[in-house]
């Protein structure tokens, strides 16, 4: 059914403002960061990806051991998740596969299946406190968070009604080095020869 003029002149009316060709007035995000993917099967989607030449990955489980604060929509929570990470130039790539505990990757999984779940926002230098509010102010509630390695707080937001995916914000400190991983797939760096091989 078309909507009427009117409603189209109103929420034409109600958009912010155009400031740049890259922002609109109540611009908060800053640079996308991240593209998350859940997989009911790490591994699998590891190797699919190493043939696309992204790699190499480290492998880590969070869980109440390495991750503090954590939450599930809005109450406090204890999960498990096996997660990967590896780089690509300027974006990091995700994993996540639910291993226990309430979790919106397990949500994600048993409604929608394996696929894309999240892209994540730097939102500069904006303290986690205002980012949440940030968002919430706008509609969408924190529904997962918590604190990897006591300094790195991260923040899912139930945008995926209004976008289809889910946004995300985290914070590593400038002097953050990942921890060693668990394994890495399909070997170390530290495994390469001369000239890269």
């Amino acid at each position: 059914m078309p909507v009427p003029n009117d409603a189209l002149a109103r929420a034409e009316r109600d958009q912010p403002a155009v400031t740049s060709e890259t922002t609109l007035a109540n611009s908060f995000l800053g640079n996308a960061i991240e593209i998350a993917i859940v997989t009911a099967d790490h591994r699998r989607t590891m190797e699919g990806l190493v043939r696309l030449g992204i790699g190499p990955w480290r492998v880590y489980t969070f869980g109440p051991d390495n991750v503090t604060e954590q939450t599930y929509r809005g109450e406090a929570a204890e999960f498990r998740l096996k997660v990967c990470f590896a780089r690509s130039g300027n974006v990091a790539w995700e994993l996540m596969e639910p291993i226990d505990g309430p979790t919106i990757i397990a949500d994600h999984l048993e409604r929608r299946g394996e696929g894309i779940h999240h892209v994540a926002y730097d939102c500069g230098d904006v303290p986690m406190a205002d980012r949440i509010r940030d968002f919430e102010a706008r509609g969408f509630r924190c529904v997962q968070s918590g604190k990897w390695m006591g300094t790195n707080h991260f923040a899912f937001f139930a945008t995926d009604e209004a976008t289809t995916t889910i946004f995300e914000t985290y914070i590593f400190p400038p002097d953050f080095e990942y921890p060693e991983p668990e394994s890495w797939y399909p070997a170390p760096p530290e495994a390469l020869g001369p000239h890269g091989v």
